[in-house]
C-alpha cells in the first residue's frame, strides 16, 4: 500500500527526523518486514536510502540482513546509500554498507577511506561554485529591495537591482554548466547531472541543459529520467534536432523501438542529412526490430 508518505515501511522511518526514537521505528520496520513488506520498494525512496539519510544505525543493519539492496540510489540525486553516508561524515555507516555495495565507477580507490575521500573532494569542488558569487540570500534580498523600489516608483533603482539579480543567475548558470561539461570530460556523469540540474533550476528554459543532463542520466542507467529530460528539451526548443536524438537514444535503452524510430524520424525531418541520427539506426541491434515500422520512410536511406 502507498500513501502520501510512501509505503508503510517508508512512513515508519521518516518520523525519526522529527524526533521519533529509532528503537520504536525499528520495531515497526521488523513487524512490517515479517508481514511481507518489500525492503526494496522505491516509493518515494528505498527504506535503506531513507534509513541512511536519517542516520539510523540499527535500521540500516536490520534492513541489510533482511535483503535490502545497497545499490538502489536516491531518486532525487542518484546517490547510493554509501555515498549519502560518506557525505554526512558517518564512517560507521560507510563501513556497514561497503560489503553490500558494488564498486562505483567514479571512485578511483574502492575502499572505505577511498569513498570518503572521493565524496569529500566532490563537496569541496561543489563549494567553489559560490566563490566570488552572491549567495542565495543576497539574491533574494536584492529582488525584495527591487520590489520595494517599484512600490516607491523608484524605477531606476529597481531596474539596477533586477539587472544584478539576473546577472547573478546567468553567471552562476554558466559556471555550473562549465563544471558539468568538465565532469562529463572526466566521465563523472553523476556529478555532471547534478550540476546541470542546478543550472536548470536557475534557467528552466535552456534546452542545452536538458539535453546534457539527458545524456548523463542515460550513461548512469536512468533511461526513464533521460527520456523526461529529452521531452523537456524538445518542448523548450522543438526545432533543435538534438532533443529528438536524445529522446530516441533513451527510448532505445528502454527497448521502446517503435517510439525510438518515431523520435529519430522526427529529428531527420528537421535535418535529413544528420549523420549522427542515421548512425543510431545502423549501430543498434534494434534496427532489425524497427524495419517494418520504418519501411518507406523518407530521408533515411537504407538501414540494411
Amino acid at each position: 500500500m502507498v500513501s502520501e508518505l510512501g509505503t508503510p515501511l517508508a512512513a515508519t522511518l521518516h518520523p525519526t527526523k522529527e524526533g521519533l526514537e529509532e528503537s520504536i521505528s525499528l520495531k515497526c520496520v521488523k513487524l512490517l518486514v515479517e508481514a511481507g513488506a518489500d525492503v526494496n520498494c522505491t516509493d518515494p525512496d528505498s527504506p535503506l536510502v531513507i534509513a541512511t539519510t536519517h542516520g539510523l544505525t540499527d535500521c540500516i543493519e536490520y534492513l541489510l540482513k533482511a535483503g535490502a539492496n545497497a545499490n538502489i540510489p536516491n531518486n532525487c540525486c542518484g546517490a547510493m546509500p554509501i555515498e549519502i553516508a560518506a557525505g554526512r561524515g558517518r564512517r560507521k555507516h560507510v563501513e556497514m554498507l561497503f560489503p553490500f555495495t558494488s564498486p562505483i565507477q567514479t571512485v578511483s580507490k574502492w575502499t572505505v577511506d577511498g569513498i570518503i575521500a572521493h565524496i569529500k573532494s566532490k563537496s569541496l569542488k561543489h563549494s567553489k561554485h559560490k566563490v566570488g558569487q552572491y549567495d542565495k540570500s543576497t539574491k533574494v534580498k536584492q529582488k525584495f529591495d527591487g520590489d520595494k523600489d517599484v512600490g516607491r516608483k523608484n524605477h531606476s533603482a529597481a531596474s539596477k537591482l533586477y539587472s544584478e539579480v539576473e546577472q547573478y543567475g546567468k553567471n552562476t548558470k554558466d559556471k555550473l554548466k562549465s563544471d558539468g561539461d568538465k565532469s562529463v570530460g572526466r566521465k563523472d556523469y553523476l556529478a555532471a547531472s547534478k550540476l546541470y540540474g542546478e543550472a536548470i533550476d536557475l534557467d528552466p528554459t535552456d534546452a542545452i541543459l536538458y539535453s546534457n543532463r539527458s545524456f548523463c542520466l542515460l550513461q548512469t542507467g536512468e533511461a526513464t529520467k533521460a527520456l523526461s529530460d529529452a521531452n523537456s528539451c524538445i518542448k523548450v526548443r522543438p526545432e533543435w534536432v538534438k532533443g529528438y536524438y536524445r529522446k530516441g537514444a533513451a527510448l532505445m535503452s528502454l527497448k521502446e523501438y517503435k517510439e525510438a524510430c518515431d523520435a529519430f524520424l522526427a529529428g531527420l525531418k528537421l535535418d535529413p542529412a544528420n549523420a549522427e541520427m542515421e548512425r543510431m539506426f545502423r549501430e543498434r541491434e534494434a534496427v532489425e526490430a524497427m524495419k517494418e515500422d520504418c519501411v518507406g520512410a523518407k530521408n533515411l536511406g537504407s538501414i540494411d
